[in-house]
């Protein structure tokens, strides 16, 4: 008590002192003041009192000051990130961006060779056996098996019989290796990789007690796993059979390991010739009545549909439909229709295609193949985008005796629309399945064709809003929205998704030298191609079964700055890109 009241006599004679006169405080600054507390008076020095009180000043001020500052932030905050995505927005739709291109492209190129220090299986040691694959799922997922198959074949350092297909799918698809790939070129194609026979030689069936042994190894295993757990019932029964073999080795290999997949996906498993033939036939079609085009693979199956657990307004009759779809997989979690399309999770609508490329630019006169299945709904379906684009063409119109022998087949079928996917100019997805990670992974490494993935979770809400936004500005929304889908190199990053859709390990960039500068590079900032790049190599070149070389970002001594910057293929999810 007695101290607060020594504070109190302090404070009220500094408080009187400050109306002295001028002379009079001067005196005052060097005097003593008085003090009493504890029973006894003490002396405090003026300095003393003013830095007391300027703590408490200062002390006040901050957190006067604090509370204000962030006042002043919730007030300007919903202001701020307007303005912000105004920006973005403005910025975006002004850039000149080429929707049949990118102009990055013939910077980089394809590479799966061979290291130097690669051992050719030759020399290695002899074989510890015989691997059986079974492959799973439809043409594409199977695809990724027979891929993971050959790596995990040279990691035990087994023989690889040629993969057995899924026959019993939803597809029901009782076509062969044979019947789809070409088995000669296969086997004599990853001959300096791992061993490759047709079947086990009977003499080895005959010599074994058991049957073979079969297992299923768990997904995304690491190679380490298959050395620990595979290799020894391997070394052990000389014949073992690996089942359901999709997405069964990890992501992440060693470089040599993910060269290899690169070898296996795109350039080991070439078609047969009559499907070859025919793909090529329909793409010769498309040519002949347009200079370029677009392959869109809708993926608007009822079997996708029941599968993503969305609804598209169909009422009761499509509930029912793809709800009877649905119990084939008994394992799928309830979901929320308007939840999954709020995700970015559902398909679009054919019609919902249409209107992304219209905003992107594609006139109406562009020339569209159709890739797909059944379509829900059929030619009802499809009618709100032919009136977008008149010009849309399907396998069934461009080669439709040719497809005769073809038709009881889907994994076939859709090896043609593969085909065609992979030439076309542009090639548009619908979702995120496998033949879409299959081809936008197989057309970055032949040349980073420019290829477009909707973002799906953005769009879903601009199409919600449509009939309220103007066209313009439904259009610079759009193509907002869509940076960092468009297939552009710098949109692939190491280490990121799965490595058949991104094989950033299998690309490489072109060395850069002053010479290769366009003659009007200070106008356009284009380059040429370098001689070196054109250099022989077993797996850069433009070869029969191999594209122009594809592309990542170049940031090569700062002489070209890709426009926009350094996008991110997903932006935050507080964008709202129906702000005007």
């Amino acid at each position: 008590m007695g101290v607060a009241k020594s504070w109190i006599k302090v404070l009220v004679l500094a408080n009187t002192h400050h109306h002295h006169h001028k002379h009079s405080n001067l005196k005052l600054r060097h005097c003593l003041l008085e003090v009493v507390g504890g029973g006894h008076r003490r002396r405090i020095s003026w300095t003393v009192v003013c830095g007391v009180m300027l703590f408490i000043v200062g002390l006040i001020s901050f957190f006067t000051g604090h509370v204000a500052s962030d006042l002043d932030w919730c007030s300007h905050r919903h202001a701020v990130k307007r303005r912000l995505l105004k920006k973005k927005v403005d910025r975006f739709s002004g850039a000149q961006v080429d929707i049949w291109e990118s102009k990055y492209s013939k910077l980089y190129y394809g590479c799966s060779e061979r290291s130097p220090y690669y051992a050719t299986c030759t020399n290695q040691p002899t074989s510890n056996g015989y691997l059986l694959i079974a492959a799973s799922g439809g043409l594409n997922q199977q695809r990724t098996g027979i891929t993971d198959a050959v790596v995990v074949a040279r990691i035990l350092n087994a023989t690889l019989v040629i993969p057995e297909l899924d026959h019993h799918s939803y597809w029901k698809d009782d076509s062969d290796f044979a019947n789809i790939f070409d088995v000669d070129w296969f086997i004599s194609f990853l001959a300096k990789d791992v061993p490759v026979v047709k079947r086990v030689p009977d003499k080895i069936m005959r010599s074994l007690e058991k049957p073979p042994y079969t297992m299923r190894v768990p997904r995304k295993s690491e190679p380490q796993f298959y050395l620990d757990e595979v290799l020894p019932i391997l070394v052990k029964r000389h014949v073992l059979q690996l089942t359901k073999f999709d997405y069964r080795l990890a992501n992440d290999l060693d470089e040599e390991l993910q060269r290899m997949r690169c070898r296996v996906n795109y350039h080991a498993l070439r078609f047969t010739k009559p499907i070859q033939n025919v793909g090529e036939k329909i793409v010769m079609e498309m040519r002949k009545m347009a200079p370029r085009f677009i392959a869109v693979h809708l993926r608007f199956e009822p079997d996708m549909l029941a599968f993503s657990g969305c609804y598209y307004g169909g009422g009761d009759k499509e509930r029912n439909d793809l709800g009877e779809i649905r119990k084939r997989w008994t394992t799928l979690p309830e979901t929320s229709p308007d939840g999954e399309r709020k995700r970015g999770k559902c398909p679009l609508t054919p019609h919902e295609v249409g209107l992304m490329l219209r905003a992107l630019g594609f006139e109406n006169n562009t020339y569209l193949y159709v890739a797909s299945g059944e379509i829900y709904g059929g030619e009802e379906t499809l009618k709100p985008l032919r009136e977008l684009f008149p010009n849309l063409y399907t396998k069934e119109v461009l080669a439709n005796k040719e497809l005769e022998p073809f038709l009881p087949y889907s994994s076939r079928l859709a090896a043609i629309d593969y085909i065609v996917c992979d030439e076309s100019d542009v090639f548009v997805t619908n979702n995120n399945g496998n033949m879409a990670k299959i081809l936008a992974g197989r057309r970055r490494y032949m040349g980073h064709k420019r290829t477009i993935r909707p973002n799906a979770k953005k769009l879903n809400a601009l199409f919600l809003k449509r009939d309220k936004i103007p066209w313009e500005s439904f259009a610079k929304k759009v193509i907002a929205a869509q940076q960092g889908f468009l297939g552009e190199p710098d949109e692939m990053k190491t280490g990121r998704g799965e490595f058949h859709e991104y094989p950033s390990t299998c690309i490489c960039k072109k060395p850069f030298k002053f010479s290769d500068l366009d003659r009007n590079y200070h106008k356009n900032l284009t380059l040429t191609r370098s001689p070196e790049a054109e250099a022989e190599s077993e797996y850069g070149r433009n070869e029969e079964d191999q594209g122009v070389h594809n592309v990542q970002n170049i940031e090569n001594a700062g002489l070209i700055e890709i426009q926009g910057g350094s996008s991110s293929v997903e932006e935050k999810d507080g964008v709202d890109f129906l702000v005007d």
